[in-house]
């Protein structure tokens, strides 16, 4: 390195790098001789029953527990670092990182290894479109509930940026946060975008756009269990040019910032007149959109949120937190703020989302999804056990379709009753190269109903042929 001709900052940068890299796999290493040293001892005590642990395999049985909590750690630290970072780079959260630094790890594919689906049903999902532009990985994507029907992405690179959906182009850029964007939602009746960030604070803003002329779609269609799970292709990865010109925003309308620490997600209630908002500092609050007034603080989570959802039509909000639990609170009546706590996880529970109906499905760390009934909640109605934990998940409000986006970058599709219904294709061609961060369902295009977003930096529109998901299963 002494005839190294990089600048000394860059070159400090790079050894405090590899650093961190070398520490991680030095742990990972020292924990995987711990483990051939607590199979070896296993064996030997199995040998005098005549038995043995396969192949000395560490992913078999009670000692594949162990190994995937420790993945799971690391996967969610990494996590933690994006979404608390700032253009000042602190928060009190761990040092940024970018993807670069990500991939240099190798991505999540070392984190967690793709699971082979087995054959199963063969409806068709077709990939449509990718929405390529941001710098960074994306951790949430929403649609718009009025004309023009246009999609939105939140952005670890500081910036929301808002799609046509038919034709991929990038139609306006949100540069009003100082740090990770967490979340994007959208008024239900008029122009305008909510957003969380790791700056600790919530941003509404107006948006206009002008839809270009729509474009034919590709053919490019692959059965929804292909089982070609290629290794990452790094020839095609995205290069995070960023999109081309666009008109960019970057003051906000009203800004609420009276959390103290990350704000990881907000959205509207019912009617659009109040938000909530979800933050590490353990509470989420409740604002009014005119005033800016802070209306109610909820307390109660023992650790941070992780996301916040209201229902479609009444005045109920829900809340997800790392102590393992989600909390519905009630504003039906203006007297009484009534809250339940749900217990059903024994990870972070990194969403719960409401159905149209009289339900609530929420995912976690813990690789579960679970389905609960309004009226009862003291215990799932159904559970899905997974193979990689759950990220923020979404249901189709006509069909009741659940979206599981993965760490392992899988997305599945699960009904109402815990059946499994497809896997969407993910191959060396086509899918997420990254974990999956987000889906959400846009029923009102016949085309592209539903999206999917990762740290891969890019979003995906699928079709998904729902009349042949129901047929088959």
């Amino acid at each position: 390195m002494e005839d190294s001709k990089l600048p000394l900052t860059l070159r400090s940068n790079l050894l405090d790098l590899f650093g961190q890299i070398e520490r991680e796999f030095e742990n990972l290493y020292i924990e995987n001789l711990e483990l051939r040293r607590e199979i070896e001892s296993l064996n030997e005590r199995l040998t005098g029953d005549g038995q043995a642990v396969e192949g000395g395999d560490p992913t078999k049985g009670a000692l594949k527990t162990k190994a995937s909590h420790s993945t799971s750690q690391l996967s969610q630290k990494l996590k933690t670092t994006y979404k608390a970072s700032t253009s000042k780079g602190k928060l009190g959260g761990p040092r940024n990182f970018s993807v670069a630094t990500w991939e240099l790890w190798g991505g999540d594919s070392w984190i967690v290894s793709s699971f082979k689906a087995t054959t199963g049903s063969r409806a068709l999902c077709q990939l449509l479109k990718e929405y390529v532009g941001h710098r960074d990985g994306i951790w949430d994507l929403s649609v718009t509930r009025t004309q023009p029907v246009v999609l939105g992405t939140a952005s670890a690179d500081h910036s929301a940026l808002l799609w046509s959906i038919e034709t991929g182009k990038c139609l306006l850029r949100y540069a009003g946060h100082a740090g990770s964007v967490n979340s994007i939602k959208f008024h239900p009746t008029e122009q305008m975008a909510l957003t969380a960030s790791g700056d600790q604070t919530a941003h509404i803003w107006r948006y206009m756009v002008q839809l270009p002329a729509p474009q034919p779609p590709p053919d490019v269609s692959a059965p929804c269990d292909e089982d070609q799970d290629s290794s990452d292709r790094e020839e095609g990865e995205v290069d995070g040019e960023g999109p081309c010109e666009v008109p960019t925003v970057r003051v906000a309308t009203a800004t609420l910032k009276s959390h103290q620490g990350v704000v990881i997600a907000a959205d509207w209630l019912v009617g659009g007149r109040q938000v909530v908002t979800a933050s590490w500092d353990r509470a989420a609050n409740l604002y009014e959109v005119e005033t800016s007034e802070l209306v109610h603080t909820l307390t109660g989570h023992d650790q941070e949120l992780t996301h916040c959802c209201t229902h479609p039509t009444q005045r109920l909000v829900v809340t997800s937190s790392r102590d393992t639990t989600f909390r519905l609170w009630d504003f039906r009546d203006p007297s009484i703020h009534s809250v339940n706590v749900f217990q059903g996880h024994t990870d972070t529970v990194t969403s719960a989302v409401f159905t149209v109906g009289d339900n609530v499905v929420s995912g976690s760390d813990d690789r579960t999804v679970k389905v609960w009934d309004l009226k009862n909640m003291r215990s799932p109605i159904a559970t899905i056990r997974t193979d990689s934990a759950v990220n923020r998940i979404s249901v189709s409000a006509n069909q009741k379709i659940i979206a599981l986006p993965h760490d392992n970058r899988q997305v599945r599709l699960f009904d109402m009753s815990g059946v499994r219904l497809a896997r969407l294709p993910r191959s060396n061609r086509m899918g997420h190269r990254r974990m999956v961060c987000c889906t959400a369902w846009n029923e009102e295009n016949q085309s592209c109903n539903l999206f999917t977003c990762g740290f891969d930096r890019q979003a995906i529109g699928w079709n998904i042929n729902i009349p042949a998901l129901l047929q088959e299963k």
